[in-house]
Formats: structure tokens, sequence, C-alpha cells
């Protein structure tokens, strides 16, 4: 399978990112399943659900942020 990585506007981010992605995995319960077999390994609703839930993440607080 073709590995692609999207690009950050800031690659000092990368490591930022990474972090908050590993937390809401873990808030989803999938902290273990990675740990043990990598995100290599991981369903696509799996991803999915940590991926969507990060994006539901940074609304709310750029929400919060606006005063919204």
């Amino acid at each position: 399978m073709l590995a692609r990585r999207r690009k950050l506007l800031a690659p000092e981010a990368e490591q930022v990112m990474d972090q908050f992605k590993h937390e809401v995995a873990a808030e989803l319960g999938l902290a273990d399943k990675i740990a043990r077999r990598g995100w290599g390994e991981m369903t696509t609703r799996e991803c999915g659900m940590v991926g969507g839930t990060m994006v539901k993440k940074m609304i709310a607080m750029m929400q919060d942020r606006l005063g919204r």
C-alpha cells in the first residue's frame, strides 16, 4: 500500500499534532491496541474516529477562542 503523508503548514507542529492524536486515541479507548499493533493495523473506522474527533475538538477550541 502506498503511504501518503500530508504536509503541515508549520512543520514544528508535527510533534504537537502527533501527541494530540495519541491523546484522542486514548480517550476513545484505542491506546492499548495502537501500542500493541501500531497505527498501520488500525481499521479505517478507528482512524476515522480519531481524525474526526480531532477535528471536532479543534473546531470547538477555535469557537471558544472566537467567543462563539
